[in-house]
């Protein structure tokens, strides 16, 4: 066999240690690429309510022209 390490008293081969190291630096890049965060609403100071309706109209339009990003 190759060579292994001593850990806690047992012996843990190389590639086993590789493995729990790769794992151990992807798992969490691949949690955060999955977590779905729900965006902020934009704090919208307008001075009348038919002014904040057609800003949150406004938004709501530039967002459907737009495609989302993957």
């Amino acid at each position: 066999m190759g060579a292994s390490y001593v850990i806690f008293g047992r012996a843990v081969p190389t590639y086993q240690l590789a493995l729990a190291t790769y794992a151990a630096i992807a798992a969490p890049i691949a949690i955060s690429k999955f977590r779905k965060t729900e965006a902020a609403a934009p704090a919208i100071q307008a001075s009348s309510q038919d002014e904040e309706a057609f800003i949150l109209e406004f938004i709501k339009a530039a967002e459907e022209d737009q495609p989302k990003n993957v």
